[in-house]
């Protein structure tokens, strides 16, 4: 029998931005309009879509051998979970998923100390309560199956919500009095999966080249050639992970380089090189950089 990888991808809105991090690095993940059991160009992979709160309670229990999930679903099930990658995307944005601590604008709650005695609706209680623990608070946290914002100030008094950019919580009026906790998705294994031989070498080759195609996330590569006399002007100008490469070209006086830029740098670098005589300039787009 060949050797099968059972892996889960985040249902919801992580889906779609995790679907195309895998496909750059190169594991092309085909989902059907009412499947949760995608298939891909990898036979060894056994793929299964289930909700981002769901994957670190099935690591944990043995049922899937690895699978992506934010920090803060795997602390707040608390299972103990070995950590392969901290992935740096979200779902709308690079910045991270923040756990928040929201009452509405015109709330007399100012501080998290504010909270003793109160009300909490989250859908993070375990995320919840250990943060007031921390501080020494007692108040009663519930769970919240979503529209968590609508519940403030009517139904409870404050609201512990995810956000990445807080327009959501701007729009409804409602003000941070704290952020808990910091997230981005990890890629997590399970612990018994972790000792297997081939599924470890597996799981760290996956680890790698999705850490692989997020830092070519906004790098062009650029190659052009150039006059070997306006090397060292160019090299002035030019920033790059590394020196760039430098090649003689077989006409004499003249080079070929090549190097990796941000891509928010090119369209001021281009005309530059133009005008120190660099000719056959080509921007190409990256799929992975292994650093």
């Amino acid at each position: 029998m060949s050797n099968t990888l059972k892996i889960a991808i985040p249902k919801g809105s992580l889906e779609g931005p995790t679907i195309e991090l895998f496909r750059k690095a190169g594991y092309e993940i085909y989902v059907s309009s009412r499947g949760l059991r995608p298939t891909s160009n990898d036979p060894e992979l056994d793929i299964y879509l289930i909700r981002a709160q769901e994957i670190g309670r099935y690591l944990a229990q043995g049922f899937i051998d690895c699978g992506i999930t934010g920090l803060d679903w795997a602390t707040e099930g608390g299972p103990d979970l070995v950590d392969f990658a901290e992935l740096q995307y979200s779902r709308a944005s690079v910045n991270p998923t923040r756990w928040v601590l929201v009452v509405p604008e015109n709330s007399p709650i100012k501080t998290p100390q504010d909270l003793e005695g109160k009300r909490i609706a989250t859908e993070g209680v375990g995320i919840t309560q250990r943060y007031l623990d921390k501080l020494g608070i007692k108040a009663e946290v519930e769970f919240s199956w979503g529209a968590t914002e609508v519940k403030v100030p009517d139904l409870v008094d404050a609201i512990v919500d995810v956000t990445e950019t807080g327009s959501s919580l701007k729009a409804n009026r409602l003000r941070i009095v704290d952020t808990l906790l910091t997230s981005f998705p990890h890629f997590y294994s399970s612990p018994a999966a972790a000792t297997d031989d081939w599924k470890r070498e597996k799981m760290e080759r996956i680890a790698l080249l999705l850490k692989s195609a997020l830092f070519a996330r906004d790098k062009v590569g650029l190659k052009m050639n150039l006059p070997a006399d306006r090397l060292d002007e160019m090299l002035a100008k030019l920033p790059s992970l590394r020196r760039p490469t430098i090649s003689p070209l077989s006409e004499e006086g003249w080079v070929a380089v090549e190097t990796v830029i941000d891509e928010i740098l090119v369209r001021d670098m281009i005309p530059d090189l133009k005008n120190l005589g660099a000719e056959g300039i080509i921007e190409y787009p990256l799929n992975k950089l292994v650093l």
